[in-house]
């Protein structure tokens, strides 16, 4: 009794050390098993797309092959040159199509008209390409570039082969696109360069194509998905040249990993036994416990330093990746540059498409971003639609300019968001590192301020730092900082007004409200100058709600028949503005039919939908709207057609040469002319001579403003004028 109670815990030890072994040699036999599984079908799988894409570029190979079978030959310039629609029918369409099986195809003239179509083995009308035409011709002009300027011969001496190709949508259906010129074979036909007739070949990506595709690499259930539907991992995108995907190639993937787990499963289930119950619970618990762990872990290691949205390094990444990188170019004495770059329209695409467009947006920037830069160089996303990428072992300023204006182009090419092509653009700082002694953080400022400057000067392009942008920079800040100053009641800024005279130089019939500042270190400062430095720092709302209630209040204590007011495109902007309008009206007493707001032809440039709306509300009040500096920038007709507009105001730097350039005369008539046939009034502003004012009143503009009648003048001034003395129901009678 005593021998069999002192081996028992002996026993239980020896049990307990045989279970343990047990159980850890089970785990690492599973945990291998599964691990080797894992990566012989990941290994598998990654085969498996590469056999799809390897067989997908030998279907387009097929394709050209297919094809230059007959647009090298005499017989193809020659018939096709003399439209002989049976011959091209035999033999570059429906031949085609019975032969080869491709879908559709179009002869082309050297002005790329068609002359010849086909489509499903019958030939058809040539009007048929307009249908097709939005996406054929970007690939044709490819062509059309490349005959224009021959590639060199290649290595071996032979002449580079003249084709363009690409992946292109038709009617929602993915297609392989080849378009190669007919050229003779033989020296018996001549061709002179830029005469080249093209042969458009379509075959469209089905079923039977992918079929043909898996085949050769035995894969089952290949099936061209569409974008609509969920693929798995076993798939492989048609992306066209923009990289825009039109579908997905899909299969039933191979498991070779899980295939072996399976055939060994029956001696899995021995062991699994033999180690018991109890270890097959613990170890479950174990790995679930793990895995979750792990990825909780791992989700947080990404999120920590990429963005969610496009898989780009996030700000955190980014800082610390310039630091290293401006470290080891430290040593190595190599130069880092640092692009800012900022979507020019994004805004625009989140308010008219929706935030599901602007994501789209972003993910297909960040992806045109990375493929445009080197592997060494980092592209990160920093926020919303801006980007920073870090150029590493740069040369010169000119490499950084190169890569800036690559990725200029890129992004000037049309995206493809919600089955619609939209262009934005793309604004970019530069800063390029100065030596070793260089510091992330300032070379992320002179950036910042680079970009800036980019989109101050027109979007749409790159500026490199400049030492002078730092000093330009303060100087900005400070007039911002004395321009709020200003605002809060200060002083020195103030509302002249300058007269509207009719014809006849005597009867005033309005006045334009002008702002003026008059800086206490700098003196008057120009209106153009601090407006802008308004506009640019988020002051110009403040700064017109200023002008807007002091020119009314001035105007509701005069007889004055009415007060223009200039407003800025950046207000119009506003959803709120006509409601701001309103209330202004309302606190100052001012009847709306004696408000103009006077803004610039850009607003007719945006075709903004928040834009027309603001500015019908503000008519629809009563309030005039008046297009000012007429006939300096690019109107819509259309749009002043639409009678958006109750006035046009001709610019001074045409009044100007009135008596000078006969040219100017006849632009000048010209807009008065337009003015009338639109039925909308007008105003010659700059008047400075008598000569002048003769010959706009000979052309009909009856509304003249400028020097020769009165230069802006103080309230006091303005209410001294004669015109005004007169009562209120001749001020009344020169309104009309």
């Amino acid at each position: 009794m005593s021998q069999r109670q002192n081996s028992s815990p002996l026993t239980h030890q020896v049990t307990l050390t045989v279970l343990t072994l047990a159980a850890f040699a089970l785990a690492i036999l599973v945990g291998f098993g599964f691990y080797a599984a894992f990566q012989a079908d990941h290994a598998s799988l990654e085969r498996q797309k590469m056999f799809i894409a390897d067989g997908l570029k030998d279907q387009i190979a097929a394709v050209e092959r297919e094809q230059e079978s007959v647009s090298i030959w005499d017989d193809s310039v020659t018939n096709a040159k003399t439209g002989n629609q049976e011959w091209m029918a035999e033999n570059l369409s429906v031949w085609m199509y019975t032969y080869y099986g491709h879908n559709q195809v179009y002869i082309l003239d050297a002005a790329d008209h068609p002359v010849h179509a086909m489509r499903e083995g019958k030939v058809v009308d040539t009007s048929a390409f307009g249908e097709d035409a939005s996406a054929l011709l970007p690939t044709i002009g490819k062509l059309r570039a490349m005959l224009a300027r021959p590639p060199k011969a290649d290595a071996s001496g032979q002449p580079a082969r003249m084709v363009a190709e690409d992946l292109i949508s038709l009617g929602g259906k993915p297609a392989i696109l080849s378009v190669m010129p007919l050229v003779p074979n033989s020296s018996r036909v001549t061709q002179a360069p830029g005469t080249e007739y093209l042969h458009v070949s379509v075959e469209f990506i089905n079923d039977a194509v992918v079929g043909r595709i898996a085949g050769k690499y035995l894969l089952d259930g290949a099936r061209l998905a569409p974008l609509s539907q969920t693929v798995g991992a076993a798939a492989v995108p048609l992306v066209d040249s923009h990289g825009v995907i039109l579908g997905y190639i899909g299969w039933d993937q191979e498991r070779p990993g899980l295939d072996l787990l399976h055939k060994m499963g029956p001696a899995l289930g021995v062991a699994l036994l033999v180690a018991g119950g109890v270890l097959a619970f613990l170890l479950r618990r174990l790995r679930r416990a793990s895995f979750a762990l792990q990825s909780s872990q791992d989700q947080a290691q990404y999120l920590a330093f990429h963005d969610t949205l496009t898989g780009l390094p996030n700000r955190a990444l980014f800082e610390d990746r310039l630091r290293r990188m401006l470290l080891f170019a430290g040593y190595d004495a190599a130069r880092v540059a640092l692009l800012y770059l900022d979507l020019d329209r994004f805004k625009h695409v989140n308010d008219t498409l929706g935030h599901p467009a602007g994501d789209e947006l972003v993910r297909q920037t960040a992806a045109r971003l990375r493929h445009t830069i080197r592997e060494v160089d980092t592209v990160a996303r920093i926020g919303g639609d801006e980007f920073a990428i870090i150029l590493l072992d740069v040369r010169d300023v000119r490499s950084a300019e190169d890569i800036a204006e690559r990725l200029l182009q890129k992004l000037c090419e049309p995206f493809r968001l919600i089955d619609d092509q939209i262009f934005v653009g793309a604004s970019i700082g530069i800063a390029l590192s100065a030596g070793p002694e260089t510091d992330a953080d300032d070379l992320l400022r002179k950036a910042d301020i680079a970009l800036y400057e980019a989109k101050k000067n027109g979007r749409g392009r790159y500026q490199v730092f400049a030492g002078d942008m730092d000093d330009l920079l303060l100087r900005k800040r400070k007039v911002e900082a004395e321009l709020r100053k200003a605002l809060t009641g200060a002083g020195g800024i103030k509302l002249a007004y300058q007269p509207v005279y009719a014809g006849e130089g005597r009867r005033i019939l309005g006045a334009e409200a002008l702002i003026r500042w008059g800086h206490e270190v700098h003196g008057a400062l120009p209106a153009a100058q601090f407006i802008a430095i308004a506009e640019e720092r988020g002051l110009i709302g403040e700064l017109g709600k200023w002008a807007l209630t002091e020119a009314c209040r001035f105007a509701a204590a005069t007889e004055l028949p009415w007060i223009a007011v200039n407003i800025s495109p950046m207000q119009l902007r506003d959803v709120n503005f006509a409601e701001e309008v309103a209330s202004i009206l309302q606190e100052t007493g001012l009847d709306p039919a004696r408000l103009q707001l006077e803004t610039t032809e850009s607003v007719l440039l945006e075709h903004n939908d928040a834009i027309g709306s603001v500015i019908a509300a503000l008519r629809k009040s009563g309030i005039r709207m008046v297009l000012d500096d007429f006939g300096t920038g690019y109107s819509s007709l259309s749009y002043l057609r639409r009678q958006a507009i109750d006035k046009l105001k001709i610019d001074r730097s045409f009044v100007r040469l009135l008596d000078e350039d006969p040219s100017a005369s006849a632009i000048v008539k010209a807009l008065i002319d337009l003015a009338r046939a639109l039925d909308v009034e007008v105003t010659a502003e700059g008047v400075e001579t008598e000569e002048q004012r003769v010959l706009l009143l000979a052309m009909g503009c009856n509304q003249l403003q400028g020097y020769l009648f009165s230069p802006p003048l103080e309230p006091g001034q303005f209410l001294s004028l004669p015109g005004l003395s007169a009562g209120p129901q001749e001020l009344t009678n020169a309104r009309a």
